[in-house]
């Protein structure tokens, strides 16, 4: 576990095989194709959790990884970088909070917040229907539903619990702590090992 302040924060999800992978499997070369091109990650054990939202596909496995922020990648180009490791994976963009084979989301970059506070906090408070309708044209940093989400927040408790929000103040370990126990309760460990790398 680390304190991710100055560290990228990414959430990692699967609930389709791909190329005859499990989900798991699916996480497990995601993290090294991330490592390869970050550098040193650190990786939360691997979850399994219901499909969100319910009835939408098969549940998920989900995962964290914490990565040094590369000196010569900004925000905008990290994201690049995530979806050509999903594309790697045969994720297709087709439906939102759709079934996919691999899920990455950049939910940190340090402590930047972009493009601005007000319209993070525009995007932090938009109600559900909202969220199902509605996707921002841009990057919005740190993930507005970051709070929301116990299947991003309990593995990201695996490798920054301390990381605080630069708007909210909160840590990753009291945003977690403030889900209800039921949501918590939902996102279990899997069997599969520690770290989602090998």
């Amino acid at each position: 576990m680390t304190n991710g302040s100055q560290r990228l924060l990414i959430a990692l999800g699967a609930n389709l095989p791909h190329g005859g992978k499990r989900p798991e499997d699916t996480l497990r070369s995601a993290c090294d194709d991330l490592a390869a091109h970050l550098g040193p990650v650190i990786t939360s054990r691997i979850y399994a959790t219901p499909c969100f939202p319910a009835g939408a596909g098969p549940d998920y496995v989900n995962a964290a990884l914490s990565a040094p922020i590369p000196a010569d990648l900004g925000p905008d180009e990290v994201l690049a970088l995530l979806h050509r490791v999903e594309d790697k994976h045969g994720r297709h963009r087709e439906t939102r909070w759709g079934m996919r084979t691999l899920d990455l989301d950049l939910i940190a970059f340090g402590q930047t917040v972009l493009p601005d506070p007000a319209t993070h906090r525009h995007w932090r408070d938009l109600p559900t229907d909202d969220q199902r309708r509605l996707a921002p044209d841009r990057l919005i940093l740190p993930h507005p539903r970051l709070q929301d989400r116990a299947f991003v927040l309990i593995p990201l408790c695996d490798v920054a619990p301390d990381w605080t929000h630069p708007l909210t103040g909160l840590t990753i370990a009291r945003m977690a702590a403030a889900l209800p126990a039921a949501d918590r309760a939902e996102v279990i460990p899997t069997a599969h090992g520690f770290n989602a790398c090998q």
